[in-house]
């Protein structure tokens, strides 16, 4: 299964993807898991059967919402606001197969336009209500979970009719889209012009443009077509005060880059209505393949020295010993038995000739570095199966395991210290409160300066499970903090990191980012709670 094939679905409320794609555990891994303490869980309700509160959106403000984006696009219906409750963290999808939606929005509304993004937020600051925009609902990290308390209400603003390519610059190789186009659908507009995103995330069926860049999201083929925040050249901020656009040129010395202050604002600031990003030709040719180091330390080593120094694939991620003993890079065959040592994935995408070049190149490079060529079985594996693991939560939960994770950067002189730090956090604090985890870890971005980790955590639920998890969090985040760490690298704030991001950049910072939300947002109806608390 790869990008091509994937459409855009409507997610279940609180299980990931199509329904078709529902995968089952192999008896193995079940008792693998039975081996963690994991008895499994009752049935989850259906979601008709969730009660919702009553809505308390204000007959007048509703009215004046209809007037504006339409009847048949306010909508309060009990299947629209549950689909909207929460995002897709595990405490979010334990609270709802709970059968908790305490949280569900008063109403949701889609509008068509920026001009209809510009009158929703006019009138609900004028009302005092809360707007939270909404993409594809995939935050991790509570940032749909706006505070309500001092507002008349809360609505969500789904974006999916904001879908459309609105420009395509084939000479600069720019393409302006709507923040509501869903991955899927964007790579088709491009593809059908000769061109790709080359925006891979694993929330890639989820996921949507104005998504990506309002949480600073990174695709898993970083290394060779950059970040996303990289990707953007400009965008459209609505917000209760007016519009502001930015990025008139590539680069520019005029002034402090408003792209960044605004990239990563989460819908604090405004509500992103179109992104303008750079695009690259479609591929000639792809190419994934494997390779084993004896450890980690030998394998960050060899990963380092290609990001440093090139070449560079245009994936390049490693495994440490525990999540390649699990076989993550297929996760058909997750928890199936796995060669030894640490799993490197490298990914070449281009012209054929350069495609060649740069793995032979590469090659040499491992190969000198202590790496050993497995061929494109793995690499292979993992590029068709990279889309499968998210389906893998669903029924570990129904097997009564708890499986979250949880990312972090740092430069490569501290790289080996912060993963350690933060295994060592996670795995004390879940075996004091009775569920011992398994800790997986991997680097899954690669820079000239430093790295990514990115952590899965798997253990049994115990009799709280969203408190076990707030606890090891709460240590992990310390632990990223004192290693010199960033408390988030491409999940974004939320509401789940706002304490480890106060730390991380001072109440200087916190007080800089709260003057730009007064500036904007000054009743502060947008994403209340989310970035900045």
């Amino acid at each position: 299964m790869t990008e091509a094939d994937l459409p855009v679905v409507e997610m279940h409320p609180y299980r990931w993807g199509n329904p078709d794609r529902a995968v089952h555990l192999p008896d193995a891994v079940l008792t693998a898991l039975r081996h963690l303490g994991a008895t499994p869980t009752p049935p989850p309700p259906e979601p008709e059967q969730i009660p919702l509160p009553d809505s308390r959106l204000p007959e007048p403000v509703r009215a004046a919402l209809e007037s504006v984006v339409g009847p048949a696009h306010v909508s309060t219906a009990h299947q629209d606001r549950l689909r909207h409750t929460r995002g897709f963290s595990t405490p979010d999808l334990l609270r709802l197969r709970s059968g908790d939606a305490v949280d569900a929005p008063d109403a949701v509304l889609f509008p068509a336009d920026r001009d209809e993004v510009l009158e929703v937020l006019r009138i609900c600051s004028m009302h005092r209500v809360a707007v939270v925009p909404y993409g594809g609902g995939t935050s991790v990290v509570g940032g749909l979970a706006p505070v309500r308390d001092g507002f008349a209400g809360v609505v969500t603003l789904d974006l999916r009719r904001m879908d459309q390519l609105v420009a395509l610059d084939p000479e600069s190789r720019t393409a302006t889209l709507q923040a509501g186009t869903r991955t899927p659908r964007a790579e088709a507009l491009l593809t059908t012009h000769g061109f790709t995103l080359g925006h891979f995330p694993q929330s890639y069926e989820g996921g949507t443009i104005g998504g990506y860049a309002a949480t600073r999201s990174s695709g898993q083929s970083s290394a060779g077509y950059g970040r996303f925040d990289e990707m953007v050249v400009g965008l459209t901020l609505a917000t209760p005060r007016g519009l502001l656009r930015v990025g008139t040129a590539p680069k520019s010395a005029a002034g402090p880059d408003l792209r960044q202050l605004i990239l990563g604002s989460e819908g604090s600031f405004g509500v992103i209505t179109d992104v303008t990003v750079r695009v690259r030709p479609v591929p000639e040719t792809r190419v994934y393949e494997g390779w084993r180091f004896p450890d980690f330390v030998t394998g960050t080593a060899a990963v380092r020295r290609l990001a440093q120094d090139g070449p560079r694939p245009t994936v390049l991620r490693l495994s440490d010993e525990a999540e390649t003993a699990v076989n993550l890079a297929d996760p058909s065959q997750a928890l199936s038995p796995a060669p030894g040592g640490c799993l490197a994935i490298c990914g070449y995408e281009g012209d054929a000739e350069e495609v060649a070049l740069r793995r032979e190149r590469a090659a040499a490079v491992l190969t000198a570095a202590g790496g050993e060529s497995l061929g494109s079985g793995p690499g292979e594996a993992w590029r068709v199966g990279r889309f499968a693991a998210p389906y893998l939560r669903d029924p570990l939960l129904d097997a009564g395991a708890f499986v979250e994770t949880l990312e972090t950067a740092t430069f490569w002189s501290g790289l080996h210290r912060l993963r350690e730090a933060v295994t060592t956090a996670l795995t004390s604090t879940l075996s004091a409160a009775g569920t011992p985890p398994l800790v997986l870890c991997h680097i899954s971005h690669v820079y000239e300066t430093g790295a990514s980790l990115y952590f899965t955590v798997v253990c049994a639920q115990g009799a709280d499970p969203i408190g076990q998890w707030r606890q090891a969090k709460a240590a992990a985040t310390t632990a990223i903090v004192e290693a010199g760490g960033t408390v988030t690298h491409h999940h974004a704030v939320g509401r789940d990191h706002l304490d480890g991001f106060a730390r991380e950049v001072g109440p200087l910072g916190i007080a800089a980012l709260r003057a730009v939300k007064q500036a904007y947002d000054p009743h502060g109806i947008l994403n209340p709670g989310v970035l900045v608390g």
